[in-house]
């Protein structure tokens, strides 16, 4: 995924009026040394944080498939998960471990924290960011079995609201043989708990 983005000029200073007005709503003084340049600094920032909406997820793992015959459990731990809440457009953060079981494909490794970047960079909920990592993958690779653990801390609960600093939220979410097979779907938590290197 491109590490910077390209932005538009006309989003940015219509995202720009808007911020300025938001800060006139909030008592602020958008003229004060400090925030003149704010609200564009916001609205490339709104921009670069939701950018995943240009990007195809499928895409990119098609771009990198490869015929193999591999047949054990393939995974990507601790994949770094910035993404907004769309309830409150406020950061959650935390890690993502991605395992799949190749059924004759194999995809380059990298795509795998690709998508991940791809749909957390949208207006999130954790429930529906771990389900659509998932059928991505499922659906791209067709393997035996996709297994996806995201565990996040939700600054929409820990600035406000409950205001519950040290609380974090885990999901998940299988299909194939990590929803069937007891054993698989253990391999995969104990592999992802352990530190190998």
């Amino acid at each position: 995924m491109k590490q910077t983005i390209e932005y538009d000029d006309k989003i940015t200073d219509k995202l720009a009026e808007y911020y300025t007005d938001i800060l006139n709503k909030i008592g602020e003084d958008p003229n004060r040394e400090g925030l003149l340049k704010t609200p564009e600094r916001v609205a490339k920032s709104l921009q670069f944080l939701t950018h995943g909406y240009d990007i195809d997820p499928d895409a990119l793992i098609n771009q990198a498939i490869f015929n193999e015959e591999y047949s054990e459990m393939v995974i990507v731990k601790d994949i770094e998960i910035y993404s907004m809440c769309e309830h409150h457009m406020l950061p959650f953060f935390g890690k993502a471990h991605v395992a799949y079981i190749p059924n004759g494909k194999i995809v380059g490794l990298s795509k795998i924290p690709r998508v991940v970047d791809a749909y957390s960079r949208r207006l999130q909920v954790q429930e529906r960011l771990t389900i659509e990592i998932r059928d991505c993958i499922q659906r791209t690779l067709n393997p035996k079995g996709v297994a996806v653990v995201i565990e996040c801390a939700h600054m929409c609960m820990q600035m406000r609201g409950v205001q519950k600093q040290n609380s974090t939220t885990t999901s998940s979410a299988f299909t194939g043989l990590f929803m069937k097979n007891e054993t698989t779907r253990k391999e995969f938590i104990n592999l992802i708990q352990a530190k190998l290197h």
